[in-house]
This record gives structure tokens, sequence and C-alpha cells, in this order.
């Protein structure tokens, strides 16, 4: 196993990645910037790199500075968390340049899944459904009507670069398309440095489903079933949840067999995330193709009791999956909030600052994964996401239960948080029944002031 690895992140999912490593013997070095010199993750680790100022661009995002430190500390691979270098393909590309072992997919297959566009050719070609769709690029706004006509409004504009909900603008009528291709590809370039977008024809009232992979080296595989992502703010998650309420044992592993189908098809390697959109009818359709661990892959590992992280960790080693299909099945229900620093009173507003209480709620099947303490700051820098609170129960009803009481004993204060809107969110009618869909936050929180 690896004598030392380099966490390129910060945050809960430095600390998260962090906490793995030393369960199996592993050193660990934390890279930061100069705004996270007091962070728990650099204290926590075993030795700490500064690659540079606070801006993400010149710190998390460097490249250069990021290889030269694991160099220069001896570390023999690279996790890269979620987000910042998470899904660049240049980056893995100079791992293996430099003799480092990057804790991911190969730079091929990270090309191949994250241009949407090109995703979306490959999940066809694998025999994956995907939503109707621009064949390609669309450059015009005369080119986007010609499409919208075809398939009829509504009509989601989409960035083929980058993820996180960016670049994602839904047009409902010749008008209004217009104005929201416009806005999509000026966002797209902002966010990613690329303006290409495409269409696909927007689904009412769906819900996001994703499935959970691993893939090992000799491309043996597992799908650790579904997380059902669809309370969200602007194609933004905000609550997810294992399993779905909407899932067959027949749907759910005819899904989990397209999603390693599509795994097959660019020799992927290591944990990933397919992204469906589920329709009413019980169709699906490919979204996108994560080539990293998410956010969210906690709530799958309280209902699998798997630890992802670590097998990520024994993949990149060259060792066998540690499991098979055979060995998984679904306990209980889970699900996660994302506590951000955001004002949801204020249509969701950054709230950074200094953080003057921090009490976490405790208990049994109560999980908290943050870095955050008492007199630590949140700059505002970098993502509002600070903590994520998971709860497990013995089915959904238990789970919304023990939610409700550990959001009630929640205390964060110095900042605005979501937990007060994540506490509000398990009142509804409609959430508790598991009639759940994208639209859920604009239409049932909508006293939220919620845009």
């Amino acid at each position: 196993m690896f004598k030392k690895i380099l966490v390129a992140n910060r945050g809960e999912v430095a600390l998260r990645v962090m906490r793995s490593a030393r369960e199996m013997g592993i050193k660990t070095v934390a890279v930061y910037s100069q705004a996270d010199v007091n962070s728990r993750h650099v204290s926590e680790a075993d030795e700490a790199v500064c690659i540079g100022p606070a801006p993400s661009n010149q710190s998390y995002l460097v490249i250069d500075n990021v290889i030269m430190a694991a160099l220069n500390t001896g570390a023999e691979a690279i996790h890269p968390g979620y987000g910042f270098l998470a899904e660049n393909a240049q980056f893995a590309q100079a791992c293996a340049d430099n003799d480092i072992v990057f804790i991911g997919p190969s730079p091929d297959a990270i090309d191949k899944m994250g241009n949407k566009g090109v995703a979306r050719e490959t999940a066809s070609a694998a025999g994956v459904p995907v939503v109707p769709g621009s064949p390609g690029a669309i450059a015009t706004v005369e080119e986007a009507r010609d499409f919208a006509d075809e398939v009829g409004y509504p009509v989601l504009v989409k960035a083929s670069a980058g993820g996180g909900g960016k670049g994602m603008r839904v047009a409902t009528d010749a008008d209004d398309l217009k104005k929201q291709f416009t806005a999509a590809k000026t966002e797209s370039l902002a966010a990613f440095g690329d303006d290409t977008v495409y269409l696909e024809k927007y689904l009412l009232r769906s819900r996001h489903i994703e499935i959970q992979i691993l893939v090992d080296r000799d491309g043996k595989g597992v799908y650790l079933y579904e997380r059902d992502c669809s309370v969200q703010r602007r194609h933004q998650k905000l609550i997810e949840e294992a399993p779905s309420v909407v899932l067959t044992p027949e749907r759910r592993r005819e899904m989990g067999e397209s999603a390693l189908q599509l795994a097959a098809a660019v020799d992927y390697e290591g944990a990933g995330t397919v992204e469906f959109l589920f329709d009413q009818d019980g169709s699906y359709y490919f979204m996108e193709m994560n080539t990293r661990i998410q956010v969210e892959h906690c709530v799958t590992e309280m209902i699998t009791d798997r630890d992802i992280v670590a097998e990520q960790i024994r993949i990149a080693y060259g060792l066998p999956l540690s499991f098979s299909q055979e060995d998984l099945a679904i306990r209980g229900h889970a699900i996660e909030f994302r506590i951000n620093a955001e004002d949801p009173r204020h249509d969701f507003r950054p709230s950074p600052g200094r953080i003057t209480r921090f009490a976490i709620p405790g208990g049994y099947g109560v999980r908290v994964d943050s870095y955050l303490e008492a007199g630590a700051d949140v700059p505002p820098f970098y993502d509002s996401l600070v903590a994520k609170l998971l709860v497990w129960g013995a089915d959904r009803d238990e789970a919304i239960a023990r939610a409700k009481r550990a959001l009630d004993e929640f205390r964060v204060e110095g900042i605005a948080t979501t937990i007060e809107f994540h506490r509000a969110c398990m009142d509804v009618e409609t959430f508790g029944t598991g009639e759940v869909y994208t639209d859920f936050v604009p239409t049932e929180m909508g006293d939220w002031n919620v845009k």
C-alpha cells in the first residue's frame, strides 16, 4: 500500500480523505492557501505545504504548485477530492508525467466524460438512454431555435464543460431562449473558460437519480445503488437520499448495469457517478458522469457499509475490488443535508465570516463531516459548503424523524447557514410522502424568497 498520499483539496473533503488514509496506515500531506493556514485539514495532516495566495486560481488550481508539493514531500499518490482539479485531465496527466499516482480515472476517461457533449455521444453509442438533445454544440441562437422548434419547449441550454449547475438555463419559449442562450454562454465562459453549449429537451417534474460505481484496474465493476438528489436550487443539490423511493429492484438493476456499461465504454477505473433524469413514466436518461467522488458519496456509504474513499485508494494502488456485486445489499435509508454558509432568507446569499459557536448533533445514526470549530473562519474565496449532516434510519420515516431531531440540535453561530431551511423542508408534506421532483425548492419553498 502507499506510504504517503497528498490530498489536493481543502476543508471537509480533505479531512474525509485523510481519515480513511490514516485508518489504512497511510501518512498524509495537506496543501493550503494563505487563507487556510489555520484550517483544520492543515493541522490534522502529517505534513502541510502552502501552495499560494487565497484565490484558488493562485493556489488550489495551480497544477505545478500541487505537483511540486507532492514531489518535495515524497508523496506517492494524489487524491483530488471533489472540485478544484478533481476532473482536470491535464492534472491527471501531470501526475503520470511525474510518476505520481492519480487516485482517479485516466486522463482519457476524464476527457471523454468531462465534455458533456462527448459524454452524451459516448453514452448513446454504449446503448445508454439519453435525453433528446442537439447532436453537437450549438453556436447561434438561430440554431438553438431550430432545435427547440423540433423537440418542443421547454429546453435546457447546457454548458459542455464544467458542472455544479453553472452554465445551465431553462428556456420556456423562443423569446426566452435568446436571453437564456446568451446567459448560459456568458456564465460558462466565466466559470470554465469555455462558452460551448448544447441543448436538451427539458423534462418537467423529473427526478435526479444517480448511480455510484467502482471499477478496478481489471475492469471488474460494481454499482452501489442510487442516490436521489432531486432537492436542488438552480441545479445545485441541497439534500440527497438513498435509496430512491421510486425505483423497483428491476429498474435499480437496469440503471446500475447502464452505468457500468458506460464505464466500460471508456475503460473507466476508480470511483465515479453516472447521473440520470428519471421521468414520471419510469423512463431514465443519461445526463452526465462525474469522474470523482461526490459530496454525497457518504449517503451511499451509510446504506452499504462500504468506505468508498478507502476503495478508491485500493484501486489506485492496483488492488482488486474487495467485494462483489453479490456482497452488496441496501441497509435502511440515509439522508444528507448540505450545510452551506449561505442565507436562505435572502436568495442563498453567501455568508462568510468567523464561527462563534459550532455545536453538532450526535446520537445513533447521525454523522457530521466538517472542518469547522468555534473560532474558525469561513473565507469568501471558496465553495460555501462547510458541513454535511447525514442521518440513517431503518426506513425513510425513521430517517426523517432523526433528521428533524438532528437539525434542531445543530447550532452554528457567527454566519448564516442552510440549517433552518433544511428543517423547514422536512415539514413539507410532499417531502414526507416522497413526491419530490427537481422543482421542489421553487414550488414548495417559495416562502423562503428562493428564486
